[in-house]
């Protein structure tokens, strides 16, 4: 398969202080990668550079082929950490107005996950928990025929019960041959589903290999994240 995200020397800082430090890597496409990193490595900003968020960066950066741009956002479908949806809105809203930005958004299938997920169509978002308004953008982003799929902590504010639901509803609608580009802290939860990791600590690469290579020794993907990471960040 063709390289569906490749980064040179990537490098970025906001004023004096360096958030990516010459970040090199690629990926091939079809894959469910893992993004590993504490907080304040860098991951935020790399997934902004990717989805075209952030564009004052130095080096090269690729998807599917294309600089982050009019054509990348088409081919990539983001989850981003916090809520973005307006609180007015209702769930039916929400469907409404992602559907009008974009072609390859699948309306009835979203309309038929929101009763799967028990997602009431016309409560507001601001009423909604935070658990709610997470399943309800996760169905936003899943619904969509996307070729990149870049998922920020998506199972961060749902309890224990509920992430082995959301793992399957990712994977379930995931579309044959897209990549899923994951950031998470619950590695222990969701490592099993990884076919690949990068590590970014304190702006710079310290990992990036298939799973397979590197749970050859026995070791846990989260037992390899303790050890690369404990010196810096007493894990």
């Amino acid at each position: 398969m063709s390289q569906i995200i490749s980064v040179r020397n990537l490098s970025k800082s906001y004023g004096n202080h360096q958030v990516l430090s010459n970040v090199s890597f690629d990926f091939e496409g079809g894959q469910i990668i893992g993004l590993l990193g504490p907080n304040g490595s860098g991951k935020t900003s790399l997934i902004k550079i990717l989805t075209g968020l952030i564009n004052d960066y130095s080096g090269e950066v690729l998807i599917d082929g294309n600089k982050p741009g009019k054509i990348s956002k088409s081919l990539v479908a983001f989850l981003p950490e916090k809520t973005y949806l307006a609180t007015w809105m209702t769930a039916d809203d929400a469907v409404n107005y992602i559907a009008d930005f974009y072609d390859d958004f699948d309306k009835a299938k979203a309309m038929h996950m929101m009763d799967v997920f028990q997602l009431p169509h016309k409560q507001k978002v601001k009423t909604m928990s935070k658990g709610m308004q997470e399943k309800l953008q996760l169905l936003l982003v899943m619904c969509r025929n996307a070729k990149l799929y870049i998922l920020d902590e998506p199972m961060g504010g749902v309890d224990p019960a509920a992430r082995d639901f959301i793992l399957e509803t990712i994977l379930k609608n995931r579309p044959e041959g897209s990549t899923i580009l994951m950031s998470t802290h619950l590695i222990q939860d969701v490592e099993e589903i990884f076919d690949s990791i990068i590590m970014i600590g304190r702006g710079s690469l310290l990992m990036k290999d298939s799973v397979a290579n590197i749970t050859q020794s026995g070791k846990t993907i989260n037992d390899i994240f303790k050890e690369v990471f404990s010196v810096d960040w007493n894990f």
